[in-house]
C-alpha cells in the first residue's frame, strides 16, 4: 500500500483559478466570509460556497462561525509558506523568456507586506539577514533557532519573555520570500515582532490588503535596528 502523501489531489484544489485566488486573498491574515470571497474570485453565490466546501476538505482553509456568517480563514502558517513558495516558483522565467520581475509590481507591495501573519517583502528580508548577521538568529540540526544574544534583543523590541518559552509552534521558521528570493522569518516569532513594529507605529496595517504602510518614524527605526547586511560584513550564522 503506497503510504505517500496525495500531493496530487491537494495540488487540484489549489490548481483552480478561483480557487487560487480565494486562497491568495486570504494571505494577509484576515476571515472572510464565502460571499466575500467568491465576489474578489468573480464568483456567484452558489459557486463560491461549492469553491469553500473543496478548499475546506482539502484542509486549506478553515470555518469559523460568528452569529450567522461563517467566516474562512487559512488553516495555518504551513498552508500560508506554501502559497508564497509556490508564488516564487512561479514568478521564475523560463530560460528562453525575457527576464521578469519577481514578485508584485507595486513598489510598496514589494517593500512590505503581510506573509499571512509576519512580514514580508525586502523589509522582511532585512530583518532576517541583520538578526542572522549579528548572530541572534542561528541555523541549527533542528532548524532555525534563536540565540541567548537574540532573546536579549527582541525583549529589548519588547517581546515578552513568557512570549519565547517552548511551545509546540516553532519560534522561529525560514519563509522563502515571494518577491525576494531570499528566507524572511516566519514562526511565532516573525508574529510576535510583526505585532511590536505595530504597536511602535513603525508599521500600519490597512484596512484591506497585504500593503503595510512603513512610517517616517519606522524607516529611521528599522535602519537603526536592523541595519543593512552591508554594513555588517556580511552573514554569519
Amino acid at each position: 500500500m503506497d503510504e505517500t502523501p496525495n500531493i496530487a489531489s491537494l495540488a487540484a484544489q489549489i490548481a483552480d483559478p478561483a480557487r487560487a485566488r480565494m486562497l491568495l486573498t486570504l494571505m494577509d491574515g484576515r476571515a472572510l466570509t464565502v460571499s466575500e470571497l467568491g465576489a474578489v474570485a468573480g464568483l456567484g453565490k452558489a459557486s463560491a460556497s461549492e469553491h469553500a466546501t473543496r478548499l475546506l476538505a482539502a484542509g486549506l482553509v478553515r470555518a469559523d462561525r460568528q452569529g450567522r456568517h461563517k467566516y474562512l480563514t487559512l488553516a495555518g502558517p504551513s498552508v500560508a509558506r506554501l502559497l508564497e513558495s509556490m508564488m516564487a516558483v512561479a514568478a521564475n522565467p523560463t530560460p528562453t523568456a525575457k527576464p521578469l520581475l519577481t514578485g508584485p509590481r507595486n513598489p510598496a507591495l514589494r517593500e512590505a507586506r503581510l506573509c499571512y501573519n509576519h512580514l514580508a517583502g525586502a523589509l522582511g528580508v532585512q530583518v532576517y539577514r541583520s538578526l542572522s548577521g549579528r548572530g541572534y538568529l542561528a541555523h541549527a540540526a533542528g532548524g532555525l533557532t534563536l540565540t541567548p544574544e537574540g532573546r536579549i534583543f527582541v525583549q529589548g523590541l519588547g517581546v515578552a519573555e513568557e512570549d519565547l518559552r517552548p511551545s509546540r509552534t516553532p519560534l522561529c521558521r525560514d519563509c522563502l520570500d515571494w518577491s525576494e528570493r531570499q528566507s524572511h522569518l516566519g514562526g511565532r516569532l516573525g508574529r510576535l515582532l510583526l505585532a511590536q513594529f505595530q504597536s511602535a507605529d513603525w508599521l500600519r496595517r490597512p484596512a484591506q490588503g497585504r500593503t503595510l504602510q512603513v512610517t517616517a518614524k519606522g524607516k529611521a527605526a528599522f535602519a537603526q535596528s536592523f541595519p543593512e547586511m552591508a554594513h555588517l560584513g556580511g552573514l554569519h550564522a
